[in-house]
């Protein structure tokens, strides 16, 4: 990924996000030629000077301090996920890298771990959102139209990312589609952002581009966001609707691989529906 290129575009539609009365600025006059705000005012308000926020902004200035980092952040109001997505723009490892780890697997650990979870859907993932394990249950939430198998495949496994985006089936799953695309977008540009010389993640991107508008526009909007917990909605195609609480986290020294696993509130309708979905699932989607 084209760090310098992605700063640029990160900045530029954050700026294009805030209005000068927003920030206590006075705007003078009602001809302005950008949206948002003008780089000199952003300038002003983080304290550097107009020049250098322009080099940073045009991707010839590298190394910023996390002083000016900071100060670009507070003027710009970014969250502390944008504040950390704009420091792996401006200053990307410098040192030797290693190359990208090429497909792996969950540790036999995890697949006992996530196999003993009976009543919990649990899905293990890579840092690329490829489908490296998942428990029977969460096999059935997420992609029982899919092989139970398919994570064994390598060459053939499932990608949330992909599947949301380009599965008919997976788009059906969520009633709030647009809102789980925009949740899916955001944690997709903070693995970016982390892993810019990830080739199989920029070939990711570039796929999704390219096959899916909605997803190129997202993706141009610049959202960032580590959504790891919260709530999901599903129409499950055999149990009916869902509201599922979610814990995304990261296992450690996997090489960024996570556990995403499913919950519903105890004695809700969608406690029920998922005690359904796991009984109803050992016949449906069995081999």
């Amino acid at each position: 990924m084209d760090t310098t290129a992605e700063l640029g575009s990160f900045l530029r539609t954050r700026r294009a996000g805030l209005r000068p009365e927003d920030v206590g600025l006075v705007a003078y006059g009602t001809r302005r030629r950008v949206p948002g705000l003008r780089r000199e005012e952003l300038a002003q308000l983080a304290g550097v000077s107009v020049a250098y926020y322009t080099r940073l902004e045009q991707g010839q200035s590298t190394g910023a301090s996390d002083g000016v980092l900071d100060a670009i952040a507070r003027a710009l109001r970014l969250s502390p996920d944008e504040r950390a997505h704009l420091s792996n723009l401006a200053r990307p490892p410098r040192a030797a890298r290693r190359p990208a780890p090429r497909a792996g697997s969950a540790r036999p650990a995890t697949r006992r771990l996530i196999a003993a979870m009976d009543g919990v859907p649990a899905v293990v993932l890579d840092r690329r959102f490829d489908v490296l394990a998942w428990n029977p249950l969460g096999h059935a939430l997420i992609a029982g139209h899919l092989p139970a198998d398919a994570p064994e495949r390598p060459a053939a496994r499932p990608n949330t990312q992909r599947m949301l985006f380009l599965d008919p089936h997976t788009r059906e799953l969520y009633p709030d589609w647009p809102g789980e695309a925009r949740r899916a977008v955001s944690s997709l540009r903070v693995a970016a952002g982390a892993h810019p010389d990830d080739r199989r993640l920029a070939e990711l991107v570039g796929e999704l581009s390219m096959k899916c508008a909605e997803f190129a526009a997202l993706w141009s909007r610049h959202p960032v966001r580590r959504c790891a917990f919260g709530t999901k909605s599903f129409h499950h195609p055999l149990v009916g609707p869902l509201e599922l609480d979610f814990e995304m986290t990261r296992l450690p020294d996997s090489g960024g691989h996570g556990l995403l696993m499913y919950g519903a509130e105890p004695g809700s309708p969608s406690e029920a529906a998922l005690r359904l979905l796991a009984r109803e699932a050992v016949t449906f989607y069995a081999p």
